[in-house]
């Protein structure tokens, strides 16, 4: 086997070179660094600016999408008022829709690690098989899990919500859309992953802004009719979301190929066995901890719905708001992979540790601040969201009471990512099956349904099971196994 073409160890500037404001600005315009050298808080941050910010357009996505259909729900535009039933379609089908999610992040994970370790050892070809493979992969994924779904989706919205025949005949649409959609969602997930692995991840904050925008332009469009535009209800809002992440997979493939980022393909994808399996292997660790995770949110999604479309919609806006705030906290983590990735990729553990030590309190400071935001301040920011009383009494206590863990959820977050970057996937998925499986799902149902906690029994099962979980991910972490995974 020939040796692969390595490029030379200083053939990227460190994050030293300059002033802090000079490299912010050229992180945004995309220049590229060698974050194995130089200031780790500054390396961190560089990482964090357009990772974060790439979050915040997602999760603007997400607040503005469930703003419009609140809108529905109340009847603007002379449409028929749904009641709640248009909120509760969403947040069952996203419920369903995290497994796909879940699938898309763990083989991102894999994908981040594997492109980062070769982009530490200067083998950029490496990368690039690395990504095409990816990008391969992601389409037979995709198309599995979204013919079926799309199929069936008005039999899974009815077992999500009890044969709620008002949610499903309001709804089917929507998850068709979305669950039909399954291949563009996968793609979006792998390629923004071969652009952060690399040290790009402004590309991946690019690709958003492309997505998100058209989606916030086309919501109301389709939602209410707008100007040509067919009015398809709360169907229009998964019709809007999957034409602008078509559109932004195209992008993405234009920078893969012809794009200034640090790997460029020389084949969009390839389908080659061997190599495929193999990033199946070291995947299923990253698919099996997001699977445990987002299926225990079915679990959630499922009982909160029996007692409703009431609570139902009150819980979907209250998560919205949610994660609009943890997201961006997510983005922070994802620097701590790439930085142990390329760091552990050049033989230096170290300093891959002490990167995830400074990001864990960067991402706690953060989310102890929207704490207080959160437990301050509901109700004037639920009734943002929807008129109806009963509504934002559950969207109100789902932010103080899910919210209460966030600062662990902070440090849970960064230990995850810091052992899917160094390729050490399995060990965060006992963690999940732990702490979610064995716990917060019996937790949840417990105090629901045999201590007759109702809706409120459902959230509290959530900041106790996240909290320790993440007590448990920085204890191992601290055990430093993951210094010596070969990737």
């Amino acid at each position: 086997m020939t040796e692969p073409t390595r490029g030379p160890a200083t053939s990227l500037p460190t994050p030293a070179t300059r002033s802090l404001w000079q490299h912010i600005n050229g992180s945004l315009r995309g220049e590229h660094y060698d974050y194995t050298q130089g200031s780790l808080p500054r390396a961190i941050l560089l990482l964090a600016i357009p990772m974060v910010l790439e979050m915040l357009l997602e999760s603007l996505f997400a607040i503005v999408d469930i703003w419009w259909v609140g809108r529905l729900d109340a009847g603007w535009f002379d449409s028929a008022p749904t009641r709640g039933a248009a909120a509760a379609a969403i947040g069952a089908t996203e419920a369903l829709l995290s497994i796909v999610y879940a699938i898309a992040f763990g083989l991102g994970m894999a994908v981040t690690a594997l492109v980062a370790r070769r982009v530490g050892e200067r083998d950029l070809p490496g990368a690039a098989r690395a990504g095409s493979q990816a990008i391969g992969l992601g389409l037979v994924v995709g198309l599995l899990l979204g013919v079926p779904a799309a199929v069936f989706a008005p039999e899974l919205l009815s077992w999500m919500t009890d044969g709620n025949q008002r949610v499903v005949e309001v709804g089917s649409g929507y998850a068709r859309w979305l669950f039909g959609g399954n291949v563009v969602i996968t793609l979006l997930f792998l390629q923004n992953a071969i652009f952060r692995g690399a040290g790009d991840p402004i590309l991946a904050l690019k690709v958003l802004a492309v997505s998100n925008g058209l989606n916030l332009v086309l919501d109301p469009c389709f939602l209410f009719g707008l100007g040509p535009f067919p009015q398809l209800g709360v169907t229009g809002a998964a019709v809007a979301t999957t034409l602008g992440r078509a559109v932004a997979v195209l992008y993405q493939f234009w920078l893969l190929r012809r794009g200034n980022g640090r790997v460029r393909l020389d084949r969009l994808w390839r389908f080659d066995a061997g190599p495929l399996w193999q990033m199946v292997v070291l995947s299923g660790g990253t698919i099996g901890q997001f699977l445990i995770g987002t299926t225990s949110w079915v679990f959630l999604m499922k009982f909160l719905s029996s007692f409703g479309e009431v609570a139902g919609a009150g819980y979907t806006i209250g998560i919205r708001i949610l994660v609009f705030a943890l997201l961006p906290a997510w983005g922070l983590s994802n620097a701590a992979a790439t930085l142990v990735g390329q760091n552990l990729g050049a033989k230096q553990p170290d300093r891959a540790e002490r990167a995830v030590w400074l990001t864990g309190l960067f991402d706690a400071a953060f989310l102890g601040l929207v704490t207080i935001v959160m437990e301050v301040w509901p109700e004037a920011i639920v009734a943002w969201f929807t008129p109806d009383p009963a509504i934002a009494a559950v969207a109100v206590e789902t932010l103080r009471v899910v919210a209460a863990g966030y600062v662990f959820y902070a440090w849970g977050m960064v230990a995850v990512q810091a052992f899917n970057g160094a390729g050490d996937t399995w060990t965060p998925t006992w963690l999940h099956l732990v702490f979610f499986w064995a716990l917060q799902i019996p937790l949840a149902y417990t105090l629901a349904f045999g201590l007759e906690y109702g809706v409120s029994g459902v959230l509290w099962a959530i900041p106790s099971a996240e909290s320790l979980f993440a007590v448990g991910a920085v204890v191992w972490f601290r055990r430093g196994r993951w210094r010596q995974v070969v990737v």
